[in-house]
């Protein structure tokens, strides 16, 4: 038994069954152990939710120390949210606790001196994480808390549209329109509708990045 397996196990757990499953008594029984024995390698509830948190952080790719601070943005926000989607339980729990574990404050490390390094001002760069995380947990959680899977939004427009009023909602007519014509596209409509979201995320993304760019571009290092 190790800290290791526990939190593989809790892993585990909170993917098939979403966080509040993730109990010491049924790690324990996923182990085939007592729960007790738990708490010769995990102090507490609060510390194996801590265990879990690292695990996830430790998936994150950060942004490169050669990468220019636009593609590392790029590549930093697209692996959040990669991994966010993998461990839908995930985002809820990181914004919730305050724990500096290692693979986290790497994390935030190493996107703080892609901004310094780059010439953000210490507020800038601030700014920059605050926005751009607000961003990709933001998106995330649209996706992950919809009550839909993907693949079955192009039938939830459909059964709306019938009682949607052109004439009283002609915009929104239009965009269900949009969004079911391009599920319906390219081949395969689960992949198409991933590479949609996958196109939405990027969209917005380029948008705070030249923003940024815009931001920094009058101000110098302080």
């Amino acid at each position: 038994m190790t800290r290791e397996r526990i939190f593989a196990a809790a892993r585990t757990l909170a993917d098939r069954s979403g966080i509040e499953a993730v109990t010491m008594r049924a790690v324990a029984s996923r182990l085939d152990v007592e729960a007790m024995s738990l708490y010769k390698h995990v102090r507490n509830k609060d510390d194996l939710l801590d265990g879990l948190i690292e695990l996830v952080m430790q998936e994150l790719e950060p942004p490169p120390v050669s990468a220019d601070w636009r593609s590392g943005l790029r590549l930093r926000a697209r692996s959040m949210r990669t991994v966010l989607l993998r461990h839908r339980w995930a985002s809820m729990l990181i914004e919730s606790r305050t724990t500096p574990t290692p693979a986290r404050l790497r994390h935030h490390e190493a996107s703080l001196r892609l901004l310094r390094d780059a010439g953000f001002s210490v507020e800038l760069a601030y700014n920059a994480i605050l926005s751009l995380d607000s961003y990709i947990y933001g998106f995330v959680a649209q996706e992950v808390w919809w009550p839909f899977e993907p693949d079955e939004r192009p039938e939830l427009g459909a059964s709306l549209a019938p009682h949607i009023s052109p004439a009283e909602y002609p915009h929104l007519i239009e965009m269900i329109s949009f969004v079911m014509g391009r599920a319906t596209k390219k081949e395969g409509r689960a992949s198409s509708t991933a590479a949609g979201y996958q196109a939405d995320f990027d969209f917005g993304l380029e948008l705070l990045i030249d923003g940024l760019a815009r931001a920094a571009s009058p101000r110098k290092k302080r």
